[in-house]
């Protein structure tokens, strides 16, 4: 089995996977790994399986080394570790590749495998981001906007009458009260941000039909009324780290050769 760990700045997501699939996820907070707690409930979400490898992405380096030693020292696996240098099976094609999100790498690659070249990943987390394969299969760039969550939080703290609202979905297009008025702005607003960047990054890439997949906390909920959104898969960061260790692993099997 291979333990996939992908930490991000509030939580880190982890995966248990075999050769085909990812057959176990949960989450910690990321801040359990300066805590001293991350170890036990790794061991945890393990459940005694034997792991072979590891393999990670992480957006908070100072976190990092804490797992590569718990990897390291308590597993007494490799973890390989995801980043532009590293990644196989995806070209770059990028001014700064070391400025590029782990996270998102994984998901580009993840996207062209399934889903092939040309191909548009959108992460619904703290941001909105979009990632973008060409037809070359390679990395171009992306787009970044503010995230549901981080817009509706951000008006709730700069005014005075404004309240923290849950993220739903909403059929109103009029809102008759104020957390309506801002369901709306923000679900159905931020379908059509996602509408119109798809539709010009399909010009761009010169392409009518670009397969969309969507990930993140609110891809299902924004996925609903987006027929340009062709999959959602809430795991996609964790499958491409699956393909990473597994290009990893040949690579050192036929280096040892």
């Amino acid at each position: 089995m291979i333990l996939l760990i992908d930490i991000g700045n509030t939580n880190t997501h982890l995966g248990l996977a075999d050769a085909k699939r990812v057959v176990r996820q949960a989450n910690i907070p990321t801040a359990a790994w300066f805590a001293g707690r991350a170890g036990k409930r790794v061991a945890s979400f393990l459940r005694g399986k034997t792991i072979e490898a590891a393999a990670l992405c992480s957006v908070v380096p100072a976190a990092t080394r804490f797992a590569h030693a718990f990897c390291r020292e308590q597993l007494k696996v490799e973890c390989f570790e995801l980043t532009n240098q590293s990644v196989r099976d995806l070209g770059i094609d990028y001014p700064k590749p070391e400025t590029i999100g782990p996270d998102r790498l994984a998901n580009a690659l993840a996207a062209k495998h399934f889903f092939g070249a040309p191909s548009v990943v959108v992460d619904f987390g703290t941001a909105v981001t979009f990632d973008v394969v060409d037809a070359k299969g390679n990395y171009v760039g992306g787009i970044i906007a503010p995230g549901l969550a981080a817009m509706t939080d951000y008006l709730h703290e700069k005014t005075a009458l404004l309240p923290k609202i849950k993220i739903r979905e909403v059929r109103a297009v009029i809102g008759k009260n104020t957390r309506e008025a801002m369901l709306i702005g923000a679900v159905h607003g931020y379908r059509g941000l996602v509408r119109e960047l798809i539709e010009g990054l399909k010009r761009k890439l010169k392409c009518e039909a670009v397969p969309v997949v969507a990930t993140g906390g609110y891809a299902k909920l924004m996925a609903r009324n987006l027929p340009e959104i062709a999959s959602v898969d809430p795991l996609l960061t964790l499958h491409g780290l699956r393909l990473f260790a597994q290009a990893q692993a040949r690579q050192k099997i036929g280096s040892s050769h």
